[in-house]
């Protein structure tokens, strides 16, 4: 039990230190290239915090267990979940996020089409009365199609270098580490953190059901939550939002469409209830968003709120 103990603490540690890191390398990336922290939140950041889910999906997606297989999908929509009314509610809850007109117009959208794509694909019963829901290696090829849009999209958007960040000088090198080794705290603080609570949880005899639901599906979005919540209370708000929004898009373009092009993924598991409060879960995003272009304080109350309300659902 000590050993646990431990490895939560050194863990914990470690992901906060590793978020403040990255939050400075991202900023200081942001301001020396004149690139907005809502575009280095989307890719750079997005991207390396997004490095557990693509661990854990892709080693699930090789192996020859197919409940091990499984996983790839049921993992990235509960981190897409735990990303929008947890990370993102928890971070407005900390400090109002102020959300940009483009972001409300073109980047949100885009998540929520996300999510609609990976319904539309993966409801095979529902949508063209196949005999089991699966991700084929041509849905595959589809999600990497949307994905490089998205990065043809994001392109455009870092040539039109309009920098929110401020005008602090950071040297290459400086934002290099801080990048690096913020990135490398994240992913082995998180993962000494989700072994030790696991752990823990085990030795007071909680069932592996729940934990899974919980600990491991919490504990790979651990870097994205780090990362946004010490943005936010920087008052880098592009940055916060940028790393959720962007996330998701991986997760879901990349990602899955990475492990499906692989191999075939069979979505079990996963109902329509599911898919339908990940795309609900994307709108109350928008919806708080378009209102007055800010998350406030109580809207991130009720985004969490809304997390703990499926989680009783699934538990139950």
């Amino acid at each position: 039990m000590f050993t646990y103990i431990l490895y939560t603490i050194i863990g914990a540690t470690l992901v906060l230190v590793g978020a403040d890191k990255l939050t400075d390398g991202a900023v200081g990336l942001a301001s020396r290239f004149g690139i907005s922290e809502m575009v280095i939140g989307l890719t750079i950041v997005a991207f390396g915090t997004s490095l557990p889910e693509f661990i854990v999906s892709f080693l699930a997606c090789i192996s020859n267990d197919s409940a091990a297989t499984a996983l790839s999908a049921s993992n990235i929509v509960g981190s897409n979940l735990f990303n929008v009314l947890v990370i993102a509610g928890a971070s407005a809850a900390l400090s109002p996020i102020a959300i940009t007109k483009a972001t409300v117009q073109k980047d949100i959208p885009l998540s929520i089409l996300a999510s609609i794509v990976l319904a539309a694909l993966a409801l095979d019963t529902m949508m063209s009365g196949g005999q089991a829901n699966v991700l084929t290696r041509g849905d595959g090829i589809v999600l990497l199609g949307f994905f490089a849009i998205f990065l043809a999209y994001s392109y455009s958007l870092a040539k039109q270098k309009e920098s929110d960040s401020p005008t602090t000088r950071m040297s290459l090198t400086r934002i290099v580490l801080f990048i690096v080794l913020g990135l490398a705290a994240l992913i082995g603080g998180g993962e000494l953190f989700v072994e030790g609570a696991c752990g823990i949880a085990r030795s007071a005899g909680v069932s592996e059901a729940v934990i899974g639901l919980t600990l491991v599906a919490g504990g790979t979005s651990l870097p994205e939550l780090a990362t946004s919540v010490v943005a936010a209370r920087k008052g880098q708000s592009g940055l916060a939002i940028g790393n959720v929004v962007g996330s998701n898009i991986f997760n879901i373009f990349f990602i899955l469409g990475t492990c499906a092009t692989v191999k075939p993924l069979a979505v079990t598991g996963l109902g329509t209830v599911d898919f339908a409060v990940l795309v609900a879960s994307g709108l109350l995003f928008w919806l708080f968003s378009f209102s007055s272009h800010k998350i406030s304080r109580w809207e991130g109350c009720v985004m969490m709120l809304t997390y703990a309300l499926y989680l009783v659902w699934l538990i139950h």
